[in-house]
């Protein structure tokens, strides 16, 4: 039996993992699979795929693709969700803020550096014109780390998913001032480079699993309902976010994505210097 470790971020988008795992299906190729949970996100998946803590990670394109060039001994193997990520600008229940205009010169809640909502700040900072240079950011770990940042007054604003902050601004944690989808595909599945070389049959078997039960996720009896319990949101919130949903059917990422990537996070400055993306893929089927 082989041991693997996957992490993820304990949201909506990752339930197909908990459904396989939930009925052993690894365990029925030969594969012992264990699922941990990274509340804060991609920066911690990074640092945990970089330690060996994790094998297999869900983790944001833009997160990896960075951590990859900055020396990562990962690749990424697919797109895990082909769809973009909506991300919910947020800001506190008693903040002064009332547009996102006005948020150019206040201080960006972050889980990590190079983390989404790092790199998701930039993103909207150069929507809107704003001076990359003289943007300010507080360090605060996770989604209750920017709760209460936020209320205390540390930080001004906080982008993370929208979806997953929904109970947050219905229960007036938040205000949410507006969204910022990403501008590429937003997950992909990213593997170390120790395990690729190692287990390579066995991680096409994990991703064959996971791609078999995400291309039918939306048509499970009563999805809705399920994940509404679950992850405490309104079955209207988890029916639309349904509706903006894509997971890969297993199909390669190319080169031609990474390269488009690359180009739009130079022009962002989030990245120095773009590299041959053939470096940073590994298709399993070829």
């Amino acid at each position: 039996m082989l041991n693997l470790k996957v992490g993820g971020v304990p949201e909506h988008f990752n339930y197909p993992w908990y459904l396989t795992l939930r009925n052993k299906e690894y365990i029925q190729e030969g594969i012992n699979l264990r699922w941990k949970n990274f509340p804060g996100g991609t920066g911690a998946m990074c640092k945990a795929l970089r330690n060996g803590d994790v094998d297999i990670a869900i983790v944001l394109t833009e997160g990896i693709i960075k951590d990859i060039i900055d020396g990562n001994p990962s690749k990424i193997t697919q797109t895990f969700v082909k769809s973009p990520l909506v991300w919910g600008i947020h800001v506190g229940a008693k903040s002064k803020f009332k547009n996102i205009k006005d948020l150019e010169h206040a201080t960006i809640a972050i889980s990590r550096f190079g983390s989404g909502s790092h790199l998701m700040a930039i993103v909207n900072a150069y929507n809107n014109g704003w001076d990359l240079k003289n943007l300010k950011f507080k360090v605060i770990s996770n989604l209750q780390g920017g709760i209460d940042s936020l209320t205390n007054g540390e930080a001004d604003y906080f982008m993370w998913e929208h979806f997953t902050t929904k109970p947050l601004v219905d229960n007036g944690t938040f205000r949410r001032l507006g969204d910022c989808p990403t501008p590429w595909p937003c997950f992909v599945v990213a593997v170390r480079n120790e395990v690729l070389e190692n287990n390579l049959e066995e991680v096409k078997t994990v991703l064959d699993i996971i791609n078999n039960c995400s291309s039918d996720f939306k048509e499970i009896q009563q999805i809705d309902k399920t994940l509404s319990i679950r992850y405490n949101q309104q079955e209207k919130d988890i029916q639309k976010w349904l509706s903006i949903t894509e997971w890969n059917n297993g199909e390669p990422i190319t080169t031609e994505v990474i390269d488009s990537i690359q180009n739009k996070m130079i022009g962002l400055n989030v990245i120095k210097d773009k590299i041959n993306s053939e470096k940073l893929i590994r298709n399993l089927y070829i």
